[in-house]
């Protein structure tokens, strides 16, 4: 390690110390040491600290060059460009068609005219194929072969071909020369490197500008500091080195600024359990039938993720969307041990070493089964509003945690609980009865009707399976820093951390319950209780002392008492006596006893109290009744017929005082008091009036008199009232005929 460089010490590396050659067998970095061996079997184990001071320590060059490309990353199928991908199939198919005889390398699936006589596997060897194959490529036209990258493709060719195809796939049947190693941009000077630099510096927290600006702003430095004789790239230039250096810069500034100021510019390290716990609920992709009336329903799943262990502390199934209490539930659930079932074996008991079940057992009273439990410190969420109300910020407060939602666009805060969902999908919920797929159209005909777990066997089956399986599941690429490449299963974790930073057994006790629900500040009336959201509890025993009785509650509530509601069931309120500090349900007063009362939660009560208020139902204040009352009072004894009505002299005062109101009324600004707006059937009734009354107007303006009483004649009718074959009579000579 002198001279700054890195000496690689994962299993296999070879190390030169002292002019003998060692092979890391193991190492342990949550101790700090490795295990070294030599080929004679001598094993020795070194601290880091020794190897990083030792004076003549270095990698072996023969395993450090024994990558393909030294300095450089392995090739993919990816690097090799788009026109040249039709070449390198082409050498692929040339190459299986000489390792298996068929060109698309699958006997099952064999070509037009495959195997052919040369090619045949059954008939000859790979060397025959290979030789035939060189024959083959010799024979092609120089021209046509050097266009397909042919033209001296010989058999030691296709050897080197076939061992570059056996370990990088296609990348390895393409040209040397197509993924040459790149030459850099040369026009990048470093008077230009620095001229990009300080204008990353400039813009990070500056506005959003566009890249043109970034190039303008590149030649004003480069201008001011070095002279006009210094040659800029052009844009498109900048703009690829850009992407190159500083990444596409897709965020907006607001979000990326958040994320490098947040937790002092870094990202957060979880080292311990109950650090970080990730919440989450997702619909349960299994139908299941509830415990009443049998009928498939789906419920909801909420789960809380120990991030450093993966380990699944609590869960919850609701049928229903979770509440505020459900997630207070939760955590507490979190920091309760998980009382072994009666179905369970003694190896999902307490397994983790350093701390005996027999004591565990002891603190909480009964035996404990093999999940892990502690407080939270930080619980991540998601942006909903069950996370956000001031119920669980009483919550956070009793707990000593702090319920944070995770970051806009920034899905990494909650990864681990997204990724949890789908690996018990596929490992559990795939296999049941009912299960209904990801999506609605990879959903079979009738998973309802295949639902055979109630609700409570599901719940159950999770917590066995959590148990048994879950926890003592490998974790693949979960592996913690400390040591990457062991393999490590959630209590494997959860039980190192006892050696790295103790375990602190705190069992809360059960009067924790009703710290975690919703607070009421109410009055204790003489004869009928509380009232808690519309409903009336009362225990003449429990309430008996107080009734009537101010608290000695100071602050915001003065005199009120405190009582806890659980709003998944109303038949309960619990209240906590000042003088002994126990908890007492107080029951509802509707129902006789509550074993003869169906449960019912804040729901159910607001849909009561709706339909009483419907029906009439709802208690009412004289002040809502007098406007009852003077209507009544109206059609018994009216104002009118009152003695002490005011005479000639009152009403016109009274009249007066009507004018000037209209007059003021008729003063004041249209925005100090808007007209009421008129509704659209009323206008439409107004215009039809008008018209007809116009109508009306004209046509008895045009009229003499009043037309006669009775239905208008028919048309026609004078004409049929005489005889019409008879002729007109003569007119009188004597007559002045008409001018």
């Amino acid at each position: 390690m002198r001279g700054g460089s890195m000496v690689d010490l994962s299993p296999g590396a070879g190390l030169v110390m002292d002019g003998r050659e060692w092979t890391v067998e193991r190492r342990e970095p949550h101790l700090g040491r490795v295990q070294l061996v030599t080929a004679d079997g001598e094993r020795r184990v070194v601290t880091f600290r020794f190897l990083a001071n030792h004076s003549d320590c270095r990698a072996s060059s023969r395993t450090a060059a024994s990558g393909v490309e030294r300095a450089r990353q392995v090739r993919t199928a990816g690097d090799v460009p788009d026109d040249r991908r039709e070449l390198a199939l082409l050498r692929m198919a040339h190459l299986l068609e000489v390792e298996t005889g068929f060109r698309g390398g699958d006997p099952l699936a064999p070509g037009p005219g495959e195997p052919r006589p040369g090619y045949d596997p059954a008939t000859t060897t790979v060397s025959q194929r290979r030789r035939a194959k060189a024959a083959e490529l010799a024979a092609l036209d120089q021209q046509q072969a050097r266009v397909l990258g042919l033209a001296s493709a010989g058999y030691r060719t296709l050897i080197r071909w076939e061992k570059d195809r056996r370990r990088f796939g296609l990348a390895g049947c393409a040209d040397g020369r197509w993924l040459r190693e790149s030459g850099g941009h040369p026009s990048v000077s470093e008077q230009v490197r620095e001229a990009l630099f300080a204008v990353r510096e400039e813009t990070r927290y500056a506005s959003r500008v566009s890249m043109r600006t970034k190039e303008r702003m590149v030649h004003r430095y480069v201008r001011e500091r070095f002279g006009a004789e210094v040659e800029v790239p052009s844009y498109h230039t900048l703009l690829r080195v850009w992407r190159e250096w500083f990444g596409p810069g897709g965020a907006r500034p607001r979000y990326a600024r958040n994320l490098e100021t947040a937790f002092d510019g870094g990202h957060v390290l979880v080292h311990r359990p109950g650090q970080v716990v990730a919440l989450d609920t997702t619909v349960l992709p299994v139908f299941v039938r509830e415990g009443v009336f049998g009928e498939p329903v789906k419920v909801h799943l909420t789960l809380a993720l120990d991030v450093y262990t993966h380990s699944i502390c609590a869960f919850r199934l609701t049928l229903v969307s979770d509440t505020a209490v459900d997630v207070a539930m939760l955590l507490r659930d979190v920091m309760m041990p998980l009382p072994m079932r009666a179905e369970w074996g003694e190896d999902l008991e307490w397994p983790y070493p350093g701390l005996p079940a027999a004591v565990v057992a002891q603190f909480a009273g009964h035996k404990v089964a093999g999940l892990p439990f502690f407080a939270p410190e930080t619980v991540t969420t998601d942006h909903g509003s069950v996370y956000r109300n001031h119920h669980l910020v009483e919550v956070q407060r009793v707990l000593g945690c702090s319920v944070l939602p995770a970051r806009v666009l920034r899905p990494t805060d909650k990864a681990a609980c997204e990724r949890a969902f789908g690996v018990i999908r596929q490992l559990l919920f795939e296999q049941l009865p009912g299960y209904t797929g990801v999506d609605v159209a990879d959903r079979g005909a009738d998973p309802a009707g295949e639902a055979l777990l109630t609700v409570d066997e599901m719940e159950h089956l999770i917590a066995t399976w959590v148990v048994a399986v879950w926890q003592r599941r490998a974790l693949g690429e979960f592996a913690p820093g400390w040591d990457p490449d062991g393999s490590h299963s959630p209590n494997t974790l959860f039980a190192a951390s006892f050696a790295q930073t103790g375990f602190a057994m705190d069992i809360p006790s059960p009067e924790l319950f009703y710290e975690l629900l919703p607070m009421h500040y109410v009055r204790i009336d003489r004869r009928r209780g509380v009232k808690i959201r519309g409903l009336w509890y009362d225990d003449a025993d429990v309430l008996g002392p107080y009734r009537g009785e101010r608290s000695t509650r100071g602050g915001a509530h003065p005199g009120k008492w405190v009582v806890r509601r659980d709003p998944r069931d109303r038949r309960f309120v619990f209240f906590q006596d000042p003088l002994t500090h126990a908890w007492h349900p107080l029951p509802w007063t509707g129902m006789p006893s509550a074993d003869r009362t169906p449960a019912f939660g804040d729901a159910r009560v607001r849909e009561l109290l709706k339909k009483a208020e419907a029906a009439g139902l709802r208690p009412m204040s004289d002040r809502e009744l007098l406007p009852v009352l003077l209507e009544m009072l109206a059609q018994v004894a009216p104002v009118e017929g009152w003695r002490g009505q005011p005479g000639r002299g009152g009403r016109i005062d009274r009249a007066r005082e009507e004018a000037a109101a209209r007059a003021a009324a008729t003063d004041r600004p249209p925005a100090a008091k808007p007209a009421a707006p008129v509704p659209w059937p009323q206008r439409r009734r107004q215009a039809e009036e008008t018209v007809d009354g116009e109508r009306r107007r004209r046509r008895e303006s045009a009229a003499a008199q009043s037309p006669a009483a009775g239905p208008p004649r028919l048309l026609g009718a004078a004409f049929w009232e005489g005889n019409p074959l008879l002729l007109p009579a003569e007119p009188d000579e004597d007559l002045e005929p008409p001018r």
